[in-house]
């Protein structure tokens, strides 16, 4: 039958199902050294735009190829991230808890003081959520590499917060409802994610200035900055 055939969608679809299956398991794998999580989710995304790209078969050297290539970068990236989100955590942990035990003009304080608190942890999510799938796309400082995500993510904010609700909703249906259901886990996450943010990707391929310009939505070419 036609709709079975290799070539079909409905085949290319589960086998792009099948991979990011696979590329999950390595994910997982990889990263727990915790140290790697960065190295492994550059390289999970690295392979799943491949993937949504249709540009290469070869799933698993791809993956261990951009953790290689990229180790070194994503670790300080993801460190850097760690540490702030340990911190913004932490601040908000203690925030909340004086904001419950506090009245009057304190309580004012310390509500306005977390409301700080949470408008940095929303401008930390959108970072996390594009510094890897950007690291695994183009090449540039760290510093650019956060800067850029953050403006990125600003600016297509529509698909930033449709990357989100895909993690969420992966989390609450693994933790509340099917728990199996985790075998795809980040591995599904990243390719859903690639396909959403597929065209983002190709477009701010361009130079970090057209970034900063707010004019990267009109570079297509494609090609990798030099860092």
């Amino acid at each position: 039958m036609k709709f079975f055939s290799y070539e079909s969608k409905f085949s290319q679809l589960l086998l792009k199902l099948s991979s990011s299956c696979m590329l999950n398991l390595f994910w997982f794998v990889c990263s727990l050294p915790i140290f790697t999580i960065g190295a492994s989710t550059t390289a999970l995304y690295y392979a799943s735009l491949k993937l949504v790209r249709d540009e290469d078969n070869h799933i698993v050297s791809q993956f261990f190829r951009s953790f290689k290539e990229n180790f070194k970068q994503a670790t300080v990236l993801w460190l850097i991230m760690l540490g702030v989100g340990l911190f913004l955590g932490a601040d908000g942990y203690i925030l909340y808890h004086l904001r419950q035990i506090s009245t009057g003009p304190a309580a004012v304080l310390w509500t306005l003081v977390l409301a700080v608190v949470i408008a940095a942890t929303v401008v930390y999510v959108i970072v996390l959520l594009y510094v890897f799938p950007l690291l695994a796309s183009v090449s540039n400082t760290n510093a650019a590499m956060l800067k850029n995500a953050f403006l990125i993510g600003t600016h297509y904010l529509f698909a930033t917060i449709l990357v989100f609700a895909v993690h969420f909703a992966m989390f609450f249906v693994v933790v509340a409802w099917f728990t199996p259901l985790i075998i795809f886990g980040e591995g599904l996450c990243a390719l859903v994610s690639a396909w959403l943010l597929n065209s983002i990707l190709i477009s701010v391929s361009g130079t970090p200035e057209d970034l900063e310009d707010d004019s990267s939505d009109s570079d297509d070419s494609g090609e990798e900055p030099e860092a």
